[in-house]
């Protein structure tokens, strides 16, 4: 598991995963996601079969960083404070 004090995305008060970036990393990953999935967009009229290919391997590649960097890491929270 990643050093807690290098976390990019803060863990969500209730429910499971992760909430939003608190660093730069962490938003610069979430840029790079949007930035993708628009590119994504153009490629619809073209192939929904790449279009959705890319939509998968990003999403699958935030999910992983973001499950790697969130502080405390990912479980289920009841909204304490920990």
């Amino acid at each position: 598991m990643w050093d807690d004090d290098k976390a990019w995305f803060a863990p969500k008060r209730y429910g499971y995963g992760a909430g939003l970036p608190i660093s730069w990393e962490g938003w610069a990953a979430l840029a790079l996601y949007a930035a993708a999935l628009g590119a994504a967009t153009l490629l619809i009229p073209y192939s929904w079969l790449a279009f959705a290919a890319i939509v998968v391997a990003a999403s699958a590649a935030l999910l992983v960083i973001a499950a790697q960097k969130t502080r405390g890491g990912w479980r289920w929270r009841w909204g304490g404070r920990d």
